[in-house]
Parts: structure tokens; sequence; C-alpha cells
């Protein structure tokens, strides 16, 4: 067992003899061995490792950055990309796109996992690669959004002076998990879930592969059966590739892959959803946004993407408390006792029958009238709280408990409310009256809004009855 702190390179450096050290060259292609999850005999790479792209004219999909007179391509040729960030979900090709590139420019590819890695096999990479001259260092890392602060900053200088160039790799957002020096020295690429055609086209090319796909097990599979199996891929073409080697390797050699072959995928089919990440943030924000826009059929289409990816039904449940108040608001004020009754159903009922309850209040909620005038009231409260200089109680409204306080004359003008007609009294509750809430007639709101206009009306008249009568004094 290694030490805690040991990486497997300082074990093998410290028993080699210094003068029969490898050279820069040889300890990055151990590393890179090592490292490297496709490492292993051509027979026991799994199809989707043993099918990868040797270069980019092999590269299917992602035409928004390979295409015609894309930017990428263009570095490639040219030789001239320094460090390069590719962002997508689980197999859409990050590493199959930084191999080729490697294998294009002839460069040295060393890739390693953010998950294994260190600071002190970071150091040992970075030497051997600066004592490397005739060819590019290519260091791939794998979940680039993996590594700390310090790990990522001790591949600054290598990166700016070209000692490597880096290729990053993360299926997070690289605005939140990778630093602003190495972002701001990177060209960054998104790469989108693969379409179901480009993963059907991979599965014909590996079944007429014969060096390193499945050729000679001389299957056969229509269509409208690689179609139904690249479904189940959810855009990720790692994934259908390996799920049609195993479907293949459940046949005899020669036998057709047909639908029966292929139904315990359907059956067994999981949904790519990570809690707390951003699958996570990226489905409850269109969700949120499906009720927000009035739309009943995509809020369920989210809800049971969530459902179905493991979300806890509580947290969605809170999401509809808080939605019911921001997004419903005055316009039906029962939407929050419902969304309330909701979140303890979540609690009491549980999975599976709680979905239920949830699929009501979707419903209602995305259905209902919308009016965020009370969010947003309480918004420029807070600003007007947070930019003005605070405002003094009234007198007339401060409270009047004790001798002290009466002495002083708090509340001796107040003017009680239930003594007047419709409870207005004329007087304000500001020493300098601001408007924060603006009524929408929307829903039930619009009575609301005639209401106010009622009161501003029957305060006017007392104010202008007040200042008569003064005026007669």
């Amino acid at each position: 067992m290694l030490a805690e702190g040991q990486c497997f390179l300082s074990v093998w450096l410290s028993m080699v003899p210094q003068d029969e050290l490898f050279s820069g060259e040889a300890e990055l292609e151990m590393i890179s061995n090592r490292e490297g999850s496709d490492a292993g005999s051509a027979v026991s790479k799994p199809l989707a490792a043993r099918m990868r792209p040797r270069s980019l004219s092999e590269v299917i999909g992602q035409d928004h950055v390979l295409g015609k007179g894309k930017l990428l391509p263009k570095l490639v040729e040219s030789n001239s990309f320094g460090s390069l960030l590719f962002y997508g979900p689980p197999g859409c090709g990050k590493t199959s796109l930084a191999e080729a590139i490697a294998n294009e420019t002839e460069s040295r590819f060393v890739r390693i996992n953010a998950v294994m890695s260190n600071v002190a096999e970071l150091r040992q990479i970075l030497n051997a690669a600066r004592r490397i001259e005739k060819k590019d260092t290519v260091l791939f890392i794998d979940e680039i959004h993996r590594f700390n602060k310090a790990q990522q900053d001790l591949l600054l200088p290598d990166v700016e002076s070209g000692t490597i160039r880096l290729i990053g790799a993360t299926t997070h957002n690289p605005g939140f998990y990778v630093n602003a020096p190495l972002l701001s020295r990177s060209h960054l690429f998104r790469l989108e879930p693969h379409s179901i055609e480009n993963i059907v086209q991979s599965m014909v090319r590996a079944l007429e592969d014969e060096d390193r796909g499945l050729r000679q097990r001389k299957h056969k599979a229509s269509r409208a059966t690689l179609v139904s199996l690249a479904k189940l891929s959810n855009g990720d073409l790692r994934r259908g590739l390996n799920a049609l080697e195993v479907v293949a390797l459940g046949l005899e050699i020669g036998e057709e892959i047909s639908a029966d072959a292929i139904s315990v995928f359907a059956s067994e089919r999981q949904i790519r959803y990570d809690s707390d990440e951003d699958e996570h943030y990226d489905s409850i924000s269109a969700f949120i946004k499906s009720m927000r826009g009035g739309s009943p059929d995509a809020a369920l289409y989210w809800l049971a993407k969530m459902l179905a990816g493991g979300e806890d039904p509580r947290f969605i449940g809170r999401r509809l408390i808080i939605f019911a108040s921001e997004d419903v608001g005055l316009a039906d004020s029962s939407a929050l006792s419902l969304a309330t009754a909701t979140q303890q159903a979540c609690e009491f009922v549980g999975l599976p029958e709680c979905e239920i309850n949830l699929a009501h209040c979707v419903v209602y909620m995305a259905t209902a009238p919308k009016s965020n005038s009370s969010y947003i009231a309480l918004g420029e409260a807070k600003a007007a709280i947070a930019d003005r200089p605070m405002q003094e109680v009234p007198i007339w409204l401060k409270d009047s408990a004790g001798d002290a306080s009466k002495q002083l004359g708090h509340s001796r003008d107040y003017e009680y409310s239930h003594s007047f007609p419709e409870n207005v009294t004329g007087q304000d509750y500001m020493i300098e009256p601001l408007c924060f809430y603006r009524a929408k007639c929307v829903g039930a709101e619009s009575e609301i809004v005639a209401r106010l206009d009622r009161w501003k009306s029957l305060k006017a008249a007392i104010v202008a009855k007040n200042l008569s009568k003064k005026n007669d004094s």
C-alpha cells in the first residue's frame, strides 16, 4: 500500500537508480499508460474506447464546434492552439476530441484524472514535459473541475510558457469551477449531447469496422432497432456503443440484433441526473420557468425527469411554495395553501404516491394567473432601506406603552382605523410616503386594484375635508 500523500510515480522513481532514470518522454509514457482508462489489450477495451476517432475527420457530430470554418479545426490544422477547455455532458466526446487533436498534431498525449491525481504528481508531469524538446505535450485532465485552486494554479506557468498544451474536460460549468486565470488562458468549447442520428451512425460504423468494431461477429441490425437503442442513451455516445456491444455479446455470432434483444435496456433505462450538480440546477430552472410561462405540459415533463433522476420530492415541494408567492402571488392567494399542503404531503405520504400530489400542484401553478407584484414590491422596499436614509417611525405610530412613552406623546394623534368607514383614516404611515406595491389587473388581484383605487379616493376626500376645516379655523 502507498503511504498517504505518495503517488505511484514517486515510489517508482525512488526504486530506480539515478543513472537509470527514464527520459522525460518515457516518464510521461508511463504516466499516460497508468492513468488512461483505456489501457490494456484491444480485446479488453470497451467498444466505445476501441472506436475512438483517430482524427477530427472521424469525429461524428459537434458540427457547431467542428463544422466548416469553425475555430477549433483551424487551430488544430495550423497547430496553433494553446489551452482548450471542453465542457459538456458525459459521452459527448470530450476525451475523443482531445486524443484526436493530439494525434493530428503528433503531440505526446498524457491523460490524467483529476479525481486520482495530486500536486506531487502534477509537478513530476510538468518537470518531465520540460525535458522533452522534440514533441509538444498535450496534458489532458479529465474532470478538471475536481482540481482545487492550488492544483489549477500550478498549471499556469507551464500553460503560459507553452511547456504543455492543456486540454481540460468537465461536465460542470467552467465559470464556477475553473479558476479565472486558467479560464482566461483557455479557449472554451461547449459540446452538446449527441443526437439520435449521430449515435446510430456511430453504431453502424462499429458494426462494419473489422479491426476495432464488431464486424467479425457478423451481426445485422435494422435502422429502427438501432434508433430504439440510441434513444436509451440520452445523448451519451459512449453509453450507446457499449450498450450495443453488450447486446451483441449476448447473442450468437451472426444472429440479428432485434428489438427483443434490446428490451432489457429499455426496462433498465437510467436518466442522466446528478444531484446538486448542473443537471439538478438546469432541470429545476426549466421546471420553474415552464410553470411561470403557463405550460403545464413542459412543467410535468421536467417534473417527471427530476423524479426519474431521483430528486428529493421535498425539494420540489419547497420550490413550489416559493413559486406560489413569487410568481402566482396575489393573483391567486390559494396557491400558497395548495403548495404548502403539497410539501406536507411529500413529507407525510412519500414516494411514489406523493408524485400525484406534486402533479396536482404543478398543473395548478402552471395554469394559475400570475402576479409577482408583492415580490417586486419587497425588492423595492429593501432597496429603499439600503439606498436611502432610514426614516424614523412617525410619532403617531410609536408604541405608547409605559408612562415615559405617553409623556413623549407617542400615539397621541393616532387615528384608529376601525373608527372610520372602510378603515380609511387619511393618515400616512411613513413620514415620507413611498410607493412600492403596484397591483396588477390579473386574477384575484384585479379586486385589489379596484379596492386600492377606492381607498385612494376616500383618503383624498378626507385629507381635503381636514384641510378645509383647518383653513376655516
